[in-house]
């Protein structure tokens, strides 16, 4: 069964648990006179909504690449996500409003044996669905399935506070259901402010996952004619689709021919090991002349200085024009990226006048 039917089969499942869990809490709400059970409904609803929003946005991300969206549609995973995470955001919002007036006005409901149950047993339901759900969003790397697994997960507790204060109000005659409702409605008001960030951060592009690119330059420098691996960029266009960039080197002894079959390997095993499809970029390295190997030796004792640069890499020495290339990777926090690079390419020029530098400043994109 492919990704997206095992997304819907899970969500299915959480709609037919939510519902039924419904149609029995607004019942013992009802008859109790309990409106802290009554709003806990209302909640499973909406969760039932949320289980149906990850479907639809599931089928629209599985259709196939067009003429104007030819990356494919993905992307609309993490905006099913925000959707889920607005949800539990109002859901939480909603629950606050409600439990900080159960506290300024407490009114005693009537329960029975039967109705506490009831109530436990949809407590039990309720974490069975969310560590069901959130554990299938994570197997299948669904934010949707991840937040509306975690969401059952803080229904469950609202639940069991319900549960809490239903006995506390039949022991002692007290109130408390206001102050349990509040306290668990924070955490679900942050826990959906985090899950929205996280689907937002996917949407604007964030870093590489440090484990992914180390293992990935690793894989690719596998290979001795890889002297190796810089500037990998990766974007995610949905889940299960990764498109990317790297530049690896090689001696600049290689033929065109050479550099063809290496590179068309290293895409095929990059894809079928990855699942990744990546473009390689070439830097050529001066192997062949032992004063070039030194030029190169002087630099990176001359970047050694700066703790700023993180990295310089792509050196290249053009004989015929007397050129040397390289680029350098400025750490963000830095205010004065410009000037190192002057002073870098400065204290070189003194040592060897007969050259002109071309450097370009790298961004720190990956590890």
């Amino acid at each position: 069964m492919e990704r997206g039917q095992k997304i819907v089969r899970v969500s299915l499942i959480g709609i037919a648990v939510n519902l039924v869990l419904v149609a029995f809490k607004a019942a013992v709400g009802f008859v109790t006179g309990s409106i802290a059970i009554i709003m806990d409904a209302v909640n499973n609803l909406s969760d039932a909504l949320s289980s149906i929003i990850t479907i639809v946005g599931t089928k629209l991300a599985n259709r196939e690449p067009d003429k104007k969206h030819p990356y494919g549609h993905g992307q609309i995973e993490y905006v099913t996500s925000i959707t889920v995470a607005v949800i539990v955001l109002a859901a939480g919002a909603a629950a606050l409003k409600e439990s900080v007036e159960k506290i300024f006005h407490p009114s005693e409901a009537s329960y029975t044996a039967e109705s506490l149950l009831i109530i436990a047993v949809a407590v039990a339901a309720k974490i069975l669905l969310g560590r069901f759900v959130r554990g299938q969003g994570r197997k299948l790397n669904s934010e949707a399935l991840t937040a509306s697994g975690t969401d059952a997960m803080f229904d469950a507790l609202i639940s069991a506070a319900t549960l809490v204060g239903a006995a506390v109000s039949m022991l002692w005659h007290v109130s408390v259901e206001g102050w349990l409702g509040a306290a668990i409605s924070i955490i679900m008001l942050k826990s959906g402010v985090q899950m929205l960030l996280e689907s937002l951060g996917e949407i604007i592009g964030v870093r590489v996952d440090s484990d992914l690119s180390t293992r990935l330059k690793a894989f690719i420098c596998r290979h001795e004619e890889v002297l190796g691996a810089y500037d990998l960029t990766l974007h995610r266009y949905g889940p299960e689709k990764i498109i990317g960039s790297v530049h690896i080197e090689v001696p600049d002894d290689m033929t065109a021919r050479e550099i063809h079959a290496l590179t068309r390997k290293l895409m095929e095993e990059v894809f079928t090991d990855f699942g990744i499809v990546l473009t390689i970029g070439i830097y050529a390295s001066n192997t062949m002349e032992e004063k070039f190997v030194r030029m190169k030796e002087e630099l990176r004792q001359i970047i050694a200085v700066y703790p700023e640069v993180l990295q310089m890499h792509g050196f290249y020495v053009d004989t015929e024009t007397a050129s040397v290339w390289f680029d350098l990777i400025i750490d963000f926090s830095s205010k004065r990226r410009e000037q190192i690079r002057d002073e870098i390419v400065a204290r070189m020029r003194e040592k060897y006048p007969a050259y002109t530098f071309g450097v370009v400043l790298d961004n720190d994109i990956s590890d």
